[in-house]
């Protein structure tokens, strides 16, 4: 019986086969493990970009000052956003920071902006994920 087990032992033709194997195996269970991670973390980022819409009511001009653009917000997508920006005529503007909007709520967006009477303005609002949503309005 020992005779058997020293010659086993000395036999080195059956290790190197089953080392390589188990060493290809942890190799792909690992490859196959981050896949799946970074295809979790993709497709979620996806979904809740894909979940964002917001619509611009209403638009109004502040007649008693003149120096200001009222813009009524509402979200009609799946998750919540924090506007990032808001541009007018492709200008970046102040306004009243921060300003997040939870799923289904309305809420005023006041910009400080001088406007002239008569001319067009393209208002345009960017959600923290990078929604665009905007047009052409003009001023009454």
């Amino acid at each position: 019986m020992v005779k058997v087990f020293c010659r086993i032992i000395k036999d080195k033709r059956a290790i190197t086969p089953v080392l390589s194997n188990l060493l290809l195996t942890v190799v792909a269970v690992a490859a196959m493990s981050l896949a799946t991670t970074a295809t979790y973390l993709i497709t979620s980022n996806l979904r809740e970009n894909m979940s964002e819409r917001i619509i611009i009511e209403d638009l109004w001009f502040d007649n008693l000052t003149g120096s200001s653009i009222k813009v009524y917000l509402h979200n009609v997508g799946k998750v919540a956003i924090r506007i990032s920006a808001v541009y007018i005529n492709h200008t970046s503007q102040i306004f009243n920071s921060p300003f997040n909007l939870e799923i289904g709520a309305h809420k005023w967006l006041d910009i400080p902006y001088s406007w002239v009477s008569n001319e067009l303005y393209y208002v345009d609002i960017v959600t923290s994920r990078g929604f665009h949503v905007g047009g052409y309005y003009k001023a009454p």
